[in-house]
This record gives structure tokens, C-alpha cells and sequence, in this order.
């Protein structure tokens, strides 16, 4: 049956998209600049030729309305204080000297300046720069960039739709500045900052824009009287403003809930909703306000975030259904298609069988314009892409690749003791400190070292035949030695054998892992110029041999110092790949803790005494609504112990987790059970530390001394000034010394100058301690 068309033309539209290009061209420039080889120029230059190539690339899509200003060198929550003139003390002589420069150094810091926080945007791998606020703050506007980009994309002929962080949003994701009282709430100063919002966006109906998107994913969370009444009041003030655009607020990963309703009655011109993450909730919520009388929804059907193909008769029957809610429906994808790999064309190396059943940043574009096109012209006009969709949905469904009855007969076999230490902590911590023999406050790293441009070269070399495995295993033996070498000159007390042979974390593992597969240019932004390749978990997954043994084994055969293996846990595995849709992720994570328990007890057996199973994305994971949180954290909290629990008790089990907030997971990294955890602590001057202390962690820690995401060198005194926090919160017997995470993406130089002078800040407390103790 053929739908019946919308009375207004269906237009496509997304919130975002890619901003690295084709070969991450952004990445190479930026970085060129910082090491001076790119003038500020030619950067710009760069930056404005991908511009062009996205507009471009969306236009030939059948996008309609393009965004515009989603495009950054760093970091779009960023760009948005400097906006709204939001910038630091410590940073201004910098900006006023140079603004790129002065941006940069608010991104990253300098040898005499800190950065800003770092932290993950909601439940994703990418990471914001935290806007740091005050009862001092002043905003001031600065639409140069909005405006800018716009008449860019308006001169090549593209209907373009500037988009901002909405103003709610952008407040409940500051923090307190620093000597600011931690009680200090960022959203007291909304009515500071509403005006520099409206001239902003004055600014842009001034240069021709119609349509304005605010985004405000923060109203998906569970939000305060208080707040929902904030929201309504800055989107009624922004709604009087005169000489405004119209405006479209934008939310995504999840339910509205309760802000659809404040929402709903504001007096702006549309809004956007995620009908992916949230299953039939908006969709229920917005049929019980009544709908969208007089307003447009633009209704985000594609997922944003994974990379398997739209269900188009799905999707069409919900967008069939919002029709009868809203004056006009667009069609869209859930959220900024930043989360996802540019083009799954350029992969010729995966099956072909699973290749139909990929959906990149390109192709969920012409699937939004697949869409709009069934929904403003009726079904018949897309009849052969709905024949085609529903073969590659069913191909996939009954596909021999996604199920492995071993595996599942594997995981139906699982029992609680399986996720159950032979002894309590209290017992193991007394025959782990007998077996180590470690000092006081021992210092370690997280894992990595550097990566540098010979062991890039060498794996380059390999898969180009440059050279053989056994030359590759030779450079990747001279790196181990180095690396050991350095350590135990440094005097470090548990070392690590710097994981020269891994390319990422997570792909590491996925490529020696059945069920996964491995992209070639899937490239994501997790940060700045940061950009990783999430592999693609498309079926049930097993371990068919040793992964890390041979080179942690190696590690240790040169040293008799203790040292770690290192794992990437079931979560983060998960996370920080495209993760199978069509099973719950709890299901998925045991399958991977029981292929981790496999390395975890083949490293033991060994002879390593130390293992650490990383876990940054615990926190991240965490869904939207508090309603959702323990279901979510029992998996979690299962699958990591179902990793770890089957170990001797003087075998010590560390984790780390890293740039998220943590307060309200402490329980659940109590329910871990690791014996030693390491948290990113250094920008937030030992928050983490606090929080720990609060709960009552029994557990040893260590929270960092170290910020490895700045190229800037910790002085002894800086990370001792710090060690002294975590001691006023975690007793010196259960205090580690370590960086923040791994360093792979920092230089040599730093690196040693850095670790050095940790240990002497660990050397100094040492003795303070000896002293006050004799």
C-alpha cells in the first residue's frame, strides 16, 4: 500500500557531520601548525576546502538544509565559549595575543598554562573541553565563526542551518571555575548569558539565516524543577527576541521526557527528536502533549551513532505516525554524524556480505534522502530501495556470521561463582604485597608509550612488504627493551612493556578476536586530533589463540621487576567499536569477558603477577536516565568480573578509567572488585580521590598526577603538590603514583622528563612519610 504524501514537501536535513575529511586532512594541518610546518593561513585554508567538501558531498546526497558551524579545528563546546567570550583568566593573554593560539592553548595548554577539562560528551567516546564559570563571568559575543561559515555555505548555493550548543546545555555541562566554591551552579548566570545569545543569533538573521539550530542534548538527562523551569525561561526570552531567526531546538541520545513539554509550548519554530535511542518513547511522549501544532519536527530516524543499515519500513511507519503530530515533518538522522566513519565505500577489504549491511556518514545520508523521498511522494517512489533494503535486512539476519553455537552454549553455561574471587580483598591484598614486595605509594604507568614515527613506519613497512614478520618483530623487540630499559632507570616499580605492536586499544584485540572486523579509513574524532577506527562487532565473538603473552612474557624476561599485562575490558571493547544492534549489549559484553578470561588466565599462567584490564568507558556507557543506570552497571560490573575472577589471590587485577565523571559510579567501580584501579585525576585536581574517600573505597588507587593530554611537562612539585591531595583522602598504604592514562600520543622528550620527575614526587612523599613516622 502506497502511504499517502505529507501535505508539505518532506525536506532532508542532518545536525552534523564529519569534519576530518577523506584522509583526516584536518588532523594533519592542525597539527602541522602546532609544530609550526602549516601557517595559520594555509590552516584555514584547509579547514575552509573540507567546509566545501562536505556541503558538497551532502548536496549531492539530497540533504536540503545543510548545517553549517558544526565544523571545528578542536572542539565544538569550546568553540562555543569563545562565542560567548567565556575564556579563562589564565587564558586570556594568550587569545588577546593570538586568537588561534590562544585557542589552542585552552585546548591543549602550554608548559605555563593549564587547559581546560576534558571530559566525554554523554554516553560517547568524543570529548569536550569544559567551559570553567564563575559569579564573575562576563559573556560577551562573538559570532565571527557562526556567520563566517554560514555566508560560506549560503555563497556556493547550499540553504544552510547554523547550529549552536544550545545555552542550557552549554551551562549544565560548565563546572565551577577554579576558586570558585564547588557549590557554585553555572546555570545561576542563564540571564547573564540569554542576551549574548540573542545578538549572536541577530547576528545570523542579519546575514540571511531562516533557521537556527540550538542544540540541547543536556534535557534528555533526568533534569530539576529548577532546571526545566531555567529551560523554559531562556527559550521564552530567546523566543521574544527581535530580528531572530526561526528556531530549532535539537536533542538526541535518548527520551526527552519531562522537557518535551517545556519544550512543546515554547515559543520556537521547531524541534528535533531521537527516534533511534529511544525506541517508541518520544514518539509516546509526543502523542501525550498533544504534538507539535504550528511547529516542525524534524524527526531523526537514521541512527547517528552505529553504522548498520536503516530499517526503511520501520522507519517510514514511525515517520507515517508523525505526520499526524506536527505541521510539517523533515527527516534526519538522530543526532551530528560526527559519531560515525565518513564513507563505508573506501572499505574494500571487508566481506561483501557483511559490506550491505554498512551505513557510514555517506550513506546514512542517502538513506535520509530515501526517506523524505517515500515520505513526501508516497512509497511507490522508492520501491526499488525498499526491495533492496529488505534483502540486505534479511541476509544479515540469518546469517551464518553473526551466530556461533559454541559460543552461546559457552554463555548460557555461565554461573555466579564465575564472577566471584576465590578470597575477599582484605585476604588477597595481604598475599599480593607478600608475593610483589612494593614500596609505599608505588609508581607505575597506565600501559602505553610513545608511538613514534618509526614503529608507525615499521607497521607501515610490514603491510606494505617492505619488510617481513621477522623484521617487524625485531623492531618491535628494540622498542620493548628501550622502553623496559627506561623504566627501571627511572625507577619505576611496576613496569610495562609499552605496547609498541598495538595500534589502538580496542582494534588491537578486535583484529585477533573473532566476530569483529576491522575498517581501513573508519576513522572517528574522540578528541582534538585524536581520531580512532572503532572496529565493527558484527557477530558472536571467541578467542582462537594467545593475544598478549608473547610480548608481555618478553617484557618480563627482561627485568625482575613486576611486569603488567594489559587488556582492554568487555565494556570498553564494547563502546569503543560499532557494536552489534540486533542483541542486548549485555548478552554481547559476556561473550567478551569470556574471551578475555581466556588471555587473562593463559597471562598468569605465564608467570605475570600483575594484570590490568582497562575500563575508561564504564562511565561513559552509563544511559541518559538515572531508571536505566542498574541495569545497565549489573551487566557491566558482571562482565569485568567474569574477566577477572578466575585468577590466583597474590595475582593482582588493576583498572583504569579515564576523562569521564566518576561520582556517581563509585559503587560500581567498588562492585569491580579490582584490587588497584587508576583514574584520570590531574585536571580535576584529585576530584576523583575525594569522591572515593566519600564512599568509603577499601580498594587501593591511583588516582593520576600526570595530564598526558597536554604536551606540557608536570613539574616534581606539581605532581607532589598533588600526591599531597590524594593522601589528605586515600591512606598512603593504598595509594599508587601514576599517570593519568597511556602515553602513546605524547613525545619521548615529555615522556621521560615527565615520568621522571613523578618519581621524584613519589620519592619526595616517601620520605615525608618515613620522617613522620620515625
Amino acid at each position: 500500500m502506497t502511504a499517502k504524501p505529507a501535505a508539505a514537501a518532506a525536506r532532508a536535513t542532518v545536525y552534523g557531520y564529519p569534519r576530518q575529511g577523506q584522509n583526516r586532512e584536518l588532523k594533519k594541518a592542525v597539527e602541522g601548525y602546532w609544530k609550526g610546518r602549516v601557517g595559520a593561513e594555509a590552516l584555514r585554508e584547509t579547514a575552509a576546502d573540507l567546509r566545501r567538501s562536505n556541503w558538497r558531498q551532502l548536496a549531492e546526497a539530497g540533504i536540503h538544509e545543510v548545517p553549517s558551524g558544526d565544523f571545528s579545528y578542536y572542539d565544538h563546546v569550546l568553540d562555543t565559549s569563545v562565542m560567548v567570550g567565556a575564556v579563562p583568566e589564565r587564558h586570556r593573554a594568550a587569545v588577546d595575543a593570538d586568537a588561534l593560539d590562544g585557542y589552542f592553548a585552552m585546548a591543549r595548554g602550554t608548559q605555563d598554562i593549564a587547559p581546560l577539562e576534558m571530559t566525554k560528551w554523554f554516553d560517547t567516546n568524543y570529548h569536550y573541553l569544559v567551559p570553567e564559570l564563575g559569579p564573575d563571568t562576563v559573556f560577551t559575543a562573538d559570532s565571527a565563526k557562526q556567520v563566517g561559515e554560514f555566508t560560506e555555505a549560503r555563497a556556493l548555493g547550499r540553504t544552510p542551518r547554523p547550529v549552536l550548543v544550545g545555552p542550557v546545555t552549554y551551562l549544565l555541562l560548565a563546572k565551577p571555575a577554579p576558586g570558585v566554591p564547588a557549590d557554585f551552579e553555572p546555570l545561576t548566570l542563564l540571564d547573564r548569558l540569554l542576551p549574548v545569545y540573542a545578538e549572536v543569533l541577530a547576528d545570523l538573521r542579519a546575514a540571511g539565516a531562516e533557521w537556527v539550530q540550538l542544540d540541547e542534548p543536556a534535557l534528555v538527562q533526568d533534569r530539576t524543577p529548577a532546571e526545566l523551569n531555567a529551560t523554559a525561561r531562556a527559550y521564552r526570552e530567546l523566543g521574544a527576541a527581535a530580528d531572530r531567526p526561526k528556531l530549532l531546538v535539537a536533542s538526541y541520545f535518548g527520551r526527552l521526557g519531562e522537557a518535551l513539554a517545556v519544550l512543546a509550548k515554547a515559543p520556537v519554530e521547531g524541534l528535533a527528536l531521537d527516534f533511534t535511542a529511544s525506541g517508541a518513547a518520544n514518539l509516546e511522549d509526543l502523542a501525550a502533549v498533544g504534538g507539535l501544532p504550528g511547529k516542525r519536527l524534524v524527526a531523526g530516524v537514521v541512527d547517528g551513532r552505529n553504522i548498520w543499515i536503516n530499517d526503511y519500513e520501520k522507519s517510514l511507519a514511525t515517520l507515517g505516525t508523525l505526520l499526524g503530530l506536527a505541521d510539517r515533518v523533515d527527516v534526519s538522522a538522530s543526532c551530528s554524524l560526527l559519531h560515525v566513519p565518513l564513507d563505508a565505500a573506501a572499505e574494500r577489504d571487508i566481506d561483501p556480505r557483511i559490506a550491505r549491511w554498512l551505513a557510514f556518514a555517506r550513506q546514512k545520508t542517502r538513506e535520509i534522502a530515501v526517506l523524505t523521498r517515500g515520505l513526501g511522494e508516497g512509497t511507490g517512489a522508492i520501491s526499488a530501495e525498499l526491495a533492496a533494503n529488505r534483502a540486505d535486512l534479511a541476509s544479515r539476519a540469518g546469517s551464518a556470521l553473526t551466530h556461533d553455537p559454541a559460543v552461546r552454549a559457552r554463555t548460557g553455561a555461565i554461573t555466579d561463582a564465575d564472577g566471584r574471587r576465590s578470597q575477599p580483598y582484605a585476604e588477597r591484598t595481604a598475599a599480593q604485597r607478600a608475593h610483589l614486595g612494593l614500596p609505599p605509594l608505588p609508581t607505575t604507568t597506565i600501559g602505553s608509550f610513545p608511538q613514534t614515527g618509526e614503529l608507525r613506519a615499521a607497521r607501515a613497512d610490514l603491510r606494505g612488504g617492505r619488510i617481513d614478520v621477522a623484521g617487524y618483530e625485531e623492531r618491535i623487540k628494540d622498542e620493548i627493551r628501550e622502553v623496559v630499559s627506561f623504566q627501571e632507570k627511572a625507577g619505576i616499580d611496576v613496569l610495562v612493556h609499552g605496547e609498541p605492536e598495538r595500534n589502538d586499544m580496542v582494534q588491537y584485540f578486535a583484529e585477533q578476536l573473532t566476530g569483529y572486523l576491522a575498517t581501513q579509513h573508519g576513522w572517528v574524532q574522540s578528541y582534538g586530533t585524536r581520531y580512532v577506527r572503532p572496529p565493527v562487532l558484527a557477530g558472536d565473538i571467541s578467542r582462537p589463540e594467545p593475544m598478549t603473552v608473547r610480548w608481555t612474557t618478553y617484557a618480563q624476561s627482561l627485568t625482575e621487576r613486576p611486569v603488567k599485562g594489559m587488556l582492554t575490558g568487555p565494556v570498553t571493547m564494547l563502546a569503543w567499536s560499532f557494536v552489534r544492534d540486533d542483541q542486548p549489549l549485555g548478552d554481547t559484553a559476556r561473550q567478551v569477558a569470556l574471551a578475555l578470561r581466556d588471555e587473562v588466565e593463559d597471562l598468569e599462567a605465564a608467570g605475570t603477577s600483575v594484570i590490568q584490564v582497562d575500563e575508561p568507558a564504564l562511565r561513559e556507557t552509563l544511559p541518559p536516565r538515572a531508571a536505566d543506570h542498574a541495569a545497565y552497571l549489573a551487566w557491566a560490573t558482571e562482565s569485568f568480573r567474569l574477566t577477572t575472577s578466575g585468577v590466583r589471590p597474590d595475582t593482582q587485577i588493576h583498572t583504569h578509567m579515564c576523562y569521564a565523571e566518576f561520582g556517581d559510579i563509585v559503587q560500581a567501580i567498588d562492585d569491580l572488585d579490582a584490587d588497584v584501579i587508576s583514574l584520570e585525576a590531574a585536571r580535576s585536581h584529585m576530584q576523583v580521590a575525594r569522591e572515593l574517600a566519600e564512599h568509603g573505597y577499601p580498594r587501593e588507587a591511583g588516582p593520576g598526577v600526570y595530564d598526558i593530554h597536554s604536551p606540557r611537562v608536570p613539574s616534581a612539585a606539581e605532581a607532589a603538590a598533588l600526591l599531597r591531595k590524594g593522601l589528605a583522602a586515600i591512606p598512603a598504604e593504598r595509594l599508587w603514583v601514576n599517570p593519568d592514562c597511556g602515553l602513546k600520543t605524547r613525545g619521548w622528550p615529555e615522556t621521560r622528563a615527565s615520568l621522571e620527575n613523578l618519581v621524584s614526587a613519589a620519592r619526595e612523599i616517601r620520605a615525608e612519610l618515613a620522617a613522620g613516622n620515625s
